[in-house]
Parts: C-alpha cells; structure tokens; sequence
C-alpha cells in the first residue's frame, strides 16, 4: 500500500522523510501521532522526541494519520518512503 502526502514545502517533506523511517537500518521510526493542529502534525519517535511537521491542509494531515495508523499499531511496516519536492510518497506493507 502506499500514499502520497503533500507538505507545505520540500523542507517539511524531507523532514517527514527522514522522521518517520531510517533507510539504513530499515526501521520505523514513529511511535505516535502526539497532536494535529489544522494542518500541523506533532509526531513521537522511538527516542521519545516530538517534531512537528507542517502539511499542506487538514487533508492531508488526515490522509497521513489514517495511513500510518496501522503501522504504530504495528500492523504494518514502513518500506519505503520518496521525497520529490513537496511530496512524500510512503509504501508500507
């Protein structure tokens, strides 16, 4: 399965990126989604730290907690994740 989010800028869509899954060690790294904001994400990692990222509309902010639901429930895991431009594309299987 996958999804493509839309953030505000190619900043927050390379932050997205590299916050919610490390390529070298093919981990997962959210734990939680903390709090939502309109379009503003508050997102825990496994290392107890909270980021926020910034996405394009409360849309997209719904799209992204929907989808990576499963995978803090464990559910599913996080393969891959694509960053062009403002877009993220995450695969989780």
């Amino acid at each position: 399965m996958k999804t493509i989010i839309n953030c505000q800028d190619k900043y927050e869509a390379q932050k997205l990126s590299s916050l919610i899954y490390i390529k070298d060690g093919n981990e997962t790294f959210i734990t939680e989604i903390l709090n939502i904001v309109e379009n503003e994400l508050v997102i825990s990692l496994k290392d107890k730290s909270a980021h926020s990222v910034i996405l394009e509309n409360t849309k997209q902010v719904e799209t992204f907690a929907d989808f990576i639901q499963s995978v803090i429930e464990k559910q599913h895991k996080i393969i891959s994740t694509v960053t062009i431009n403002e877009k993220v594309e995450i695969v989780k299987g």
